[in-house]
């Protein structure tokens, strides 16, 4: 028993860090590049709508249907994923906002380190039970664990690049842009420890699905409210566009391989 704790919380450590690769693209990308901002953020809105509609939301619905039945396990989907949308809103509205209309290239950085730290959030929250699932995924059985995990780890990787972006381009600062990226995957093993030695009793398919129609909701606020109307303002033509068709063919592919 002891090994396969080892073990699974090795892949949970594994899958979280890997956000850590798409923050140091933060080093590699030329700050004040618009387009490639643009093009950044639109991929990775396209990532979240995607994974959020046809992966998080889907297994949110699966299993609260395993827990209530199909007419039941349906309305709580919905009602949980328009509650993280509501969820998102509230903490949108906590967070402050400062708007300086004297000097815009200001509030444009703050607008960006502010959706930056937003995103972070909202993919720290969807991490921690991602890490709790891969965590006793990889208790029970190793090939299942190595699979949930190695299809994480790629996702977290555009994960990265939707929080280190943004506040990269803020604050010129690439260490805080790059650790921000790692401790928002870190909520990963953090919530399999938490799962695994407290939530053990009451974590089963109710409390899975609906987390994960939370988190669904939550990121799809974040994709239409903040990470595509920045892509729109800081792009030229449809480039946006382009990020975002890219983003979903992405995670579609990696789905698909993993």
């Amino acid at each position: 028993m002891e090994n396969n704790f080892i073990f699974a919380i090795s892949l949970t450590i594994f899958a979280g860090i890997s956000t850590s690769i798409g923050g140091l693209l933060a080093f590699f990308i030329k700050r004040d590049n618009m387009n490639l901002l643009a093009l950044g953020l639109g991929f990775s809105a396209g990532i979240m709508i995607y994974v959020s509609l046809v992966e998080i939301n889907g297994k949110a619905s699966d299993s609260l249907k395993a827990y209530l039945g199909e007419t039941q396990g349906e309305w709580l989907t919905i009602i949980s994923f328009f509650f993280g949308i509501l969820l998102a809103a509230g903490v949108d509205k906590l967070l402050p906002e400062k708007i300086n209309q004297d000097n815009m290239s200001i509030d444009s950085r703050e607008k960006l380190q502010r959706m930056g730290i937003f995103v972070a959030i909202a993919i720290a929250m969807h991490n921690f039970p991602e890490g709790l699932a891969t965590f006793m995924a990889g208790m029970s059985d190793v090939t299942l664990g190595l699979s949930i995990a190695a299809a994480i780890a790629i996702h977290n990787i555009p994960e990265g690049i939707a929080i280190a972006l943004p506040i990269y381009n803020a604050t010129n600062d690439r260490k805080k842009a790059f650790l921000t990226a790692t401790y928002s995957g870190l909520a990963e093993p953090v919530g399999a420890i938490i799962g695994y030695f407290l939530l053990r009793e009451v974590f089963n398919e109710l409390t899975f699905g609906i987390l994960f129609a939370l988190v669904a909701g939550i990121m799809i606020y974040i994709s239409f409210d903040e990470l595509l109307p920045m892509a729109k303002e800081y792009g030229n033509g449809h480039i946006e566009i382009l990020g975002v068709t890219s983003g979903m063919l992405v995670m579609w592919i990696s789905l698909i391989l993993f």
